[in-house]
């Protein structure tokens, strides 16, 4: 593992653990050229997933930006990070193990959708105000209508 901090390609192993919900290992890692100590994490990947775009454009899958994206929809918002972590490790698992390995971003993001809806109402619209595109406020009223009728 490369340091992050100087570059060097040897680092060492001080600690090792698995994570609370034993979907990766924790890894203390110290480089002995610098050394700085820094936090690895080692999951299992079941397939290598690749995000198939509205355009067709096709990208490799990436956790970290799924992760970002509903920890800017949850900012500000009482769940604990450990809960959105496993969401998120439930979502991937969910993905992997589809059978499928091109994954629409429309899959995606109803999956974003689905797990928001149960986390949080507040970070739910705020997904779907971007997600859906509203371009105006009759956009939220009417989004936030169907919520209270139970349609979304």
């Amino acid at each position: 593992m490369r340091c992050p901090f100087c570059g060097n390609e040897d680092t060492q192993v001080k600690d090792s653990r698995p994570t609370e919900d034993n979907s990766a290992i924790r890894r203390r890692r110290q480089c002995p050229n610098c050394g700085a100590r820094f936090t690895t994490f080692e999951r299992v990947q079941l397939r290598e997933l690749t995000v198939v775009k509205s355009n067709g454009k096709r990208e490799p899958f990436d956790r970290d930006k799924l992760m970002r994206s509903m920890s800017l929809a949850l900012q500000k918002r009482p769940v604990d990070p450990e809960r959105l972590e496993r969401v998120v490790n439930g979502m991937v698992r969910r993905l992997e193990s589809s059978g499928e390995s091109d994954i629409p971003t429309k899959l995606i993001g109803e999956l974003v959708m689905d797990a928001l809806a149960n986390l949080d109402q507040v970070a739910y619209v705020r997904f779907a105000s971007v997600y859906r595109n509203f371009r105006e406020a009759r956009d939220f009223e009417e989004f936030i209508g169907k919520l209270g009728d139970g349609d979304d």
